[in-house]
């Protein structure tokens, strides 16, 4: 089902926004710790998110965006919340990240690498528009 059009071209100069329907939009979820910092390669001792976000901007993904929440608890039970001075520089960190689903696999095993402990999710979703602005 074809919901949407447009002739931008991707990062790749190649694919059209609605090109490929056998290769779905996924939205994948990533929850860490503000602290976690990378374990392996290039961003090894970075903060996780930031080592996370260059290397899906360096991979040509289609969007990411860290939002840092105000309180949460993971696999640990260990609150986190910002109310917590202890914890208030260990917030709960979540990462969106948007792309097709065969990019978005591709840097799973690098995840697993790099990120120590957390959780990655993945959803179909359906793009509307993926465009810069023009300002």
């Amino acid at each position: 089902m074809r919901l949407w059009s447009l002739d931008f071209p991707r990062n790749d100069n190649k694919k059209t926004f609605m090109e490929n329907t056998n290769d779905p939009w996924v939205l994948m979820r990533i929850f860490i710790g503000e602290s976690d910092k990378a374990a392996h390669g290039k961003f090894n001792g970075k903060p996780l998110w930031e080592a996370l976000l260059n290397d899906f901007r360096e991979r040509g993904l289609a969007g990411c965006t860290v939002i840092r929440a105000i309180a949460g608890f993971g696999a640990s039970a260990k609150a986190r919340n910002i109310l917590s001075e202890y914890l208030s520089s260990d917030l709960p960190i979540v990462m969106e990240v948007v792309d097709r689903e065969s990019k978005i696999r591709a840097v799973m095993p690098d995840l697993e690498e790099m990120i120590g402990g957390g959780m990655v999710t993945l959803e179909k979703v359906d793009v509307m528009m993926y465009r810069p602005s023009t300002a």
